[in-house]
C-alpha cells in the first residue's frame, strides 16, 4: 500500500510539475493543459476509490456501506459549500467515527 501511495504521489507530482514547466508556453484552455489536469485528478480519484473500496488500517474496521455513505454525503456537502474542502473533511471524520461506533 505504501508503494501505491508513493507511485501515485510521484505520478501526480510529475504531471503537475510538467504542467508548471510548460505553463508559460501552453494556454490554460489548451488540450495539453487539460490533459495534465485530467491525469492528476484521475490519479487522485483512483487513490480515493481504493481507500473506500479496499481500505487499510483502522478504516478497514468500518463497513463499506458506511464508507460509501460518508463519501456521498461529503461530496454533496462539497458541492453545496461551493467546493470548500474544509467542511466536508471535518464532517467526514466526525460522521465516520459516529457511524462506525453505532
Amino acid at each position: 500500500m505504501i508503494l501505491a501511495i508513493i507511485i501515485t504521489s510521484v505520478a501526480t507530482f510529475i504531471s503537475r510539475f510538467s504542467g508548471a514547466i510548460t505553463s508559460e508556453k501552453v494556454k490554460a484552455k489548451s488540450k495539453t493543459f487539460e490533459w495534465f489536469n485530467c491525469v492528476a485528478y484521475a490519479t487522485l480519484a483512483a487513490l480515493v476509490a481504493r481507500m473506500v473500496i479496499f481500505p487499510a488500517g483502522i478504516l478497514a474496521e468500518s463497513d463499506i456501506i458506511i464508507r460509501v455513505t460518508v463519501l456521498i454525503i461529503c461530496v454533496v456537502i462539497f458541492i453545496l459549500t461551493k467546493k470548500n474542502l474544509v467542511v466536508p473533511t471535518i464532517v467526514s471524520a466526525i460522521l465516520l467515527s459516529v457511524l462506525t461506533s453505532l
